[in-house]
């Protein structure tokens, strides 16, 4: 009898870096996660170290291996899925990089991105590349090593730096790295360098001169889901098991959480926090501060495209209001504390640390706490922290309705802070529509394995993980309309305060 077949996922993310492997039904045979360094060198400058990165993922993949007790020929394939706009560069002779990763929550581009901007407008790159000019995406970060780490304007010139997301480090890496390593990256990510003209679904010559960035340090843009490259002999993997998946962390959630069909979205509940509307094989463009982005492409098929809407800080506010204020021990203890009131005494708290993401892009905004009165104790902040991620997720719903002209009657959830019960009896509040979680809320990374598996034959088609999609839990909105609206009125009110 032939040994049972499985497929492996990896999933760096900004925090930590995981491995997990499932078997043919999607469910977990067994996981494995492990922490990185946030380095912080100035205010607003947000690194991490590449290798140390490479080498967690590294253990990750040894731990994963060993908790599932199975031989590394018995997985058909791998994906990956990343956070995403984080970059690096790097020598590819050596693979040692020439600066830390820049984070995706680094600001500082700012300046550079104002410069860029035609006539001071942001988003006069939008049509093309479906974003604004912000800090957020890997272009200007690419532009900013190039011109201020000495030594890497010259290696560009010499063909000795290239380039990549945490996707394409990784990948370059498993394959080889300075000993033949595959220099890939899919769609989803390239989409969020400001570099992928969306419709050619390659790099953009005008967008590659305008950033200063030559072509040849970028990786080659494939599709989400085909055979990249093998694992070699002398990597964690062994010899020749196919890396056959690649989508950034929250098109592989949407993958994940099967929104296969315009018109289904998700939202994950993360370090940020992330929703994602499917829009069909054309993409929209958004009037409403949303991004335009590729949701994901399998193998020949057409690229199935997205509006997203990103928040920079969800459960990293949970993470702060434990670590600065120290009022919690750990970050699931908030739920507690926020029970302790019936409701959040009329403030408001508006994580704007490093600026707004969607729908106002604001770098100038800065985080604040309003309406604080004697009557406030620490049970009402805890509660005005968890809200926060749910109105801000209000506002991006609205702009995706506007944007598509699609009511949407549902909203699928993912990520850490599903957990808190709090959070989602409030978000179905706010929104007045069901709130569904799956049986696995582990849904970046399924994505990821899913789209590794189907390149490889080991599912047949989307149809086939359609089937293992299952509804966990459910939330629907009981609160009365005017104290909806009186609520969200409060915080639109706080966001505007926010403006520098």
């Amino acid at each position: 009898m032939a040994a049972e077949k499985y497929v492996g996922a990896i999933d760096q993310g900004t925090t930590s870096s995981r491995f997990f492997i499932f078997n043919y039904h999607g469910e977990i045979v067994s996981r494995h996660q492990l922490e990185h360094r946030q380095i912080y060198p100035r205010p607003g400058w947000v690194e991490h170290d590449p290798l140390e990165i490479r080498d967690r993922v590294n253990d990750v993949i040894k731990v994963g291996l060993q908790k599932a007790a199975i031989n590394r020929d018995q997985l058909c394939g791998i994906g990956i899925t990343n956070q995403r706009e984080t970059s690096v560069i790097w020598n590819p002779a050596t693979g040692q990089p020439y600066y830390n990763a820049i984070v995706w929550q680094d600001t500082r581009t700012e300046a550079l991105c104002e410069n860029l901007a035609v006539n001071g407008d942001m988003d006069c790159f939008r049509e093309k590349v479906g974003l604004p000019l912000a800090t957020y995406f890997s272009g200007p970060k690419i532009r900013w090593i190039i011109e201020n780490i000495k030594g890497v304007k010259q290696a560009v010139e010499n063909k000795a730096a290239i380039f990549g997301n945490m996707d394409t480090w990784l990948i370059w890496w498993l394959t080889g790295g300075p000993d033949g390593g595959v220099h890939i990256t899919d769609v989803t990510n390239a989409s969020r360098t400001m570099l992928m003209n969306l419709e050619t679904l390659d790099w953009d010559p005008e967008m590659l001169e305008i950033m200063g960035i030559p072509r040849q340090m970028l990786p080659e843009i494939r599709s989400s889901s085909e055979v990249y490259g093998y694992t070699k002999s002398t990597g964690v993997f062994g010899d020749e098991i196919p890396i056959s998946g690649d989508l950034g962390d929250q098109q592989a959630a949407l993958f994940g959480q099967t929104c296969f069909t315009p018109g289904e979205a998700k939202n994950t509940y993360g370090t940020g926090c992330f929703m994602l509307l499917n829009t069909g094989e054309k993409s929209v463009q958004s009037k409403f501060g949303l991004l335009t982005t590729v949701g994901y492409k399998i193998g020949d098929q057409p690229a199935m495209y997205a509006l997203e809407g990103s928040i920079a800080i969800a459960g990293s506010l949970v993470q702060w209001f434990r670590d600065n204020l120290g009022l919690i021990n750990e970050s699931h203890d908030i739920e507690d504390l926020a029970r302790t009131v019936e409701d959040n005494g009329g403030i408001y708290f508006v994580p704007a640390f490093s600026g707004l993401f969607a729908p106002h892009w604001r770098s100038d905004a800065r985080g604040l706490i309003t309406g604080l009165t004697h009557y406030i104790h620490k049970g009402h902040i805890a509660r005005a922290v968890i809200e926060a991620s749910a109105f801000q997720a209000r506002e991006i719903f609205e702009a995706m309705e506007k944007d598509s002209g699609i009511h949407l009657t549902a909203l699928k959830v993912d990520g850490g802070m599903v957990g808190n019960e709090l959070l989602m009896q409030f978000q179905a509040d706010l929104l007045d529509i069901p709130v569904i979680c799956p049986e696995n809320r582990e849904t970046s990374v399924l994505g990821a394995a899913y789209a590794a598996g189907l390149a490889v034959g080991f599912w047949k088609n989307q149809s086939e993980l359609k089937r293992h999609w299952a509804v966990d839990k459910k939330w629907e909105g009981k609160m009365p309309e005017q104290k909806r609206q009186e609520l969200y009125d409060g915080w639109m009110n706080a966001v505007r305060r926010s403006y520098s």
